[in-house]
């Protein structure tokens, strides 16, 4: 692939500027990036309408620029490696334009230009955090690639990115932003808020097997794998469970992720790191960024049947959630020293990411004759490691620290 044939200058200019500390979210994928060297890069391809211009996507890119503050934020460094975030007023940023060859798919070329915009690391203090390039054919636009490093914002920030995109809401952005964030995250109230969940976190890991997993009976080369299971029959499955045993099919969910756990020899209880949005916290409600961070839940599955394991995640959730607001880096430093105290390394790096959008769906047949809950057989011996990991951050959330067994 060629470069761009045109690269079109798009000035912007947003409320707010700046420089503070990393929020707690962008702490979280911060940790997420530095362990996985990557920018861990969100985002993708879109056909465009016959309708579409050069010009209206580069009014799109000067609405996103201007509107979201997340945008217009790049890192700083001190001495000693110390990020900082730092909030710009205005600036340009370019617009890439890419012309397919005649005779040939434009989709493809788009294909090449998303996988080069992913590949090439960012320059976290010297680039914005987003790329975005137009494909022509005939000299008409057909594709819009979009890329951008994930400390601009999570899965939900996303999509509440896209709704405004779509319908150009004009008023003031809702939520607290990151460095209004950080702001609050270094106050008093802040910092109650940090103590609070991180006692939280001390009861657990004291009380907790430290290791998740035995280690492994059959290493291989190379040591991390990435597995993927697709199932048509799980979005059927979990409103019946749910229906049979009074949960919600996302606490189903992580109740037979629990159980499958269990089922390859996970310790007992099973210890869940789940990705939580913190969008139902009144000051990140509707904010464009990173405020996902990962909680933890500890599931006492108990005879191994279905309703026990679910009963386990609703009560677990619930605590996961309230306490899922900290400052990674000091939770970092609790899990040193509690390994210190204990005399053992604390493994809590199991992480749970549910990325639905939506309700599961509801079956059309009626609901299959009601098995016999109960303890599960045994399990059959797995080959390789004691529980798959996932390196480039398939089964992460766009979400935040290093991330294994999955």
């Amino acid at each position: 692939m060629t470069g761009p044939a045109e690269r079109i200058e798009v000035p912007f200019a947003g409320d707010g500027s700046g420089v503070g500390e990393l929020s707690w979210g962008m702490w979280e994928i911060w940790h997420a990036m530095v362990a996985q060297r990557s920018s861990l890069p969100i985002g993708g391809t879109a056909a465009l309408p016959a309708d579409r211009t050069v010009e209206s996507v580069a009014a799109e890119l000067r609405y996103l620029m201007g509107r979201f503050p997340s945008m217009r934020t790049r890192l700083r460094f001190g001495p000693d490696g110390h990020p900082t975030q730092e909030l710009f007023a205005s600036g340009r940023i370019g617009l890439e334009l890419y012309d397919a060859p005649a005779g040939t798919d434009p989709g493809g070329l788009a294909a090449q230009v998303e996988l080069a915009y992913r590949e090439r690391p960012f320059d976290h203090a010297g680039e914005w955090p987003v790329r975005m390039a137009v494909v022509r054919a005939g000299g008409r636009p057909t594709h819009l690639v979009s890329i951008m490093n994930h400390l601009v914002s999570d899965a939900a920030g996303g999509a509440i990115m896209l709704r405004e995109v779509r319908e150009r809401a004009d008023g003031p952005v809702a939520g607290l932003q990151q460095l209004e964030q950080a702001a609050w995250q270094g106050s008093a109230a802040g910092q109650q808020q940090n103590a609070r969940a991180l006692r939280h976190w001390e009861r657990i890991l004291r009380t907790v097997p430290a290791r998740r997993f035995a280690p492994s009976t059959d290493p291989r080369e190379p040591r991390h794998w990435t597995g993927e299971f697709r199932s048509a029959a799980l979005p059927l499955a979990l409103p019946v469970v749910a229906a049979r045993t009074g949960g919600d099919p996302r606490a189903v969910l992580l109740a037979v992720y629990a159980l499958a756990l269990r089922r390859i020899g996970a310790a007992e209880p099973v210890v869940l790191r789940p990705v939580v949005s913190n969008r139902f916290r009144s000051a990140l409600g509707g904010a464009v960024c990173m405020a996902a961070q990962a909680g933890i839940a500890v599931l006492d599955t108990g005879d191994g049947g279905v309703p026990a394991a679910v009963a386990a995640a609703r009560g677990a959730t619930l605590a996961a959630y309230k306490h899922a607001y900290f400052h990674p880096e000091r939770l970092n430093e609790l899990i040193a020293r509690i390994s210190a105290e204990r005399g053992e390394d604390l493994d809590v790096q199991c992480f749970f990411n549910d990325r639905s959008t939506r309700p599961a769906a509801a079956p059309t047949d009626p609901p299959p004759p009601r098995p016999p809950y109960g303890p599960p057989g045994p399990a059959a011996p797995s080959a390789g490691s004691g529980a798959p990991t996932c390196p480039d951050g398939s089964c992460r959330p766009s979400s935040r620290t290093p991330r294994r067994a999955c």
